[in-house]
């Protein structure tokens, strides 16, 4: 697809915040507070009550349309996002990009404001471009939303809500909790919105584990830890959050084979037990068993990983409806 940027990927707290200091638009979870923050997650815990965990559909967003706009694969975000949708009761349209005309050359604004011009109220953005959903939502000619759903290597803002509200579920204080990040730092959007969102509710530690060539440069994250030695990373952890290596988003990065890569990095119940005995363990998935995770634990006791894919379609709710409807704090003709 064609594309011309003129800008660098970056947030633009003037174009995510309304004047009020509200959210216009979801791009990234930097500089979004701590009150923002649990507001999100207290409204999807209420927009879970209200729809019977998901069972009874809500008509808050009834007579508004929601654009996918997916251009790279998605199984968990692009369904959660679908879900949440229609669950509110809006229209949801995905943006099928192998029958559209971007295989024509229609450049990526072309097609959006194309869409635009049928009335639609919300874009949810997935690209491997860093910076797209930015450069969309300060290209709009109207006063539609646009949620990131995952740019390059630089932000994933609903899953990074979505792990802290899965956390929150557990632990109510963070303050005293040690979370480890391990797996590809380096190459990942997830990594990077789960510091803000573990920052913006004050997380007491925040470990990151990888192998040097996958390490993030030391001032991507400021006041984090950063370690090499897994088996030092995950000693008394709290929190255990693995990462998949993002072969996708590799050029040549010398890392070891994946027999390798899991003796020294995957999450095995022998390792487990170095954390705290009752240490979480989370995934933003797709999963590689046997690779960054053993099956015994992704499936074990102490797994929340599942629950985060539950989760993830009540905070998209929460999301939408925050942008699409935000006066309106409670499900209407439920």
């Amino acid at each position: 697809m064609t594309r011309t940027r003129a800008t660098t990927p970056g947030p633009d707290a003037s174009l995510q915040f309304d004047s009020r200091g509200g959210l216009r638009h979801l791009l990234t979870l930097q500089g979004v507070m701590r009150t923002q923050v649990q507001a999100l997650i207290e409204r999807a815990e209420i927009l879970r009550r209200e729809s019977g965990g998901g069972t009874r559909p809500l008509d808050l967003l009834r007579g508004r349309t929601v654009i996918n706009l997916f251009f790279e694969p998605s199984t968990r975000t692009r369904t959660s996002f679908d879900l949440a949708a229609k669950r509110l009761g809006a229209q949801v349209i995905n943006f099928d990009i192998a029958s559209s005309s971007t295989v024509k050359g229609e450049t990526l604004l072309d097609t959006v404001h194309t869409l635009e011009a049928m009335h639609c109220d919300a874009f949810v953005v997935r690209h491997r471009e860093a910076g797209t959903p930015e450069f969309v939502a300060a290209s709009l000619r109207s006063r539609a939303a646009v949620l990131n759903a995952g740019d390059g290597n630089n932000a994933h803002p609903t899953q990074g809500l979505l792990d802290v509200m899965t956390l929150r579920r557990h632990r109510a204080d963070f303050a005293p909790l040690r979370v480890v990040i391990c797996g590809d730092i380096r190459h990942s959007r997830v990594a990077r919105s789960d510091v803000h969102a573990l920052r913006a509710l004050g997380a007491g530690e925040i470990r990151l584990c990888a192998p040097r060539e996958l390490a993030p440069a030391p001032e991507e994250f400021p006041g984090c830890i950063v370690r090499h030695d897994f088996d030092e990373a995950i000693s008394g952890a709290d929190v255990a959050i693995m990462l998949r290596l993002q072969k996708e988003r590799m050029q040549d990065a010398a890392i070891p084979s994946e027999a390798e890569y899991f003796q020294r990095y995957g999450l095995s119940s022998a390792r487990l037990k170095q954390a705290r005995p009752d240490c979480l363990v989370m995934h933003p998935g797709p999963i590689n068993r046997g690779v960054e995770i053993a099956a015994d634990v992704a499936d074990g006791p102490q797994s929340l990983i599942l629950e985060q894919v539950a989760n993830g379609v009540f905070m998209r709710m929460a999301v939408l409806a925050e942008l699409l409807a935000p006066d309106r704090h409670a499900a209407i003709g439920a």
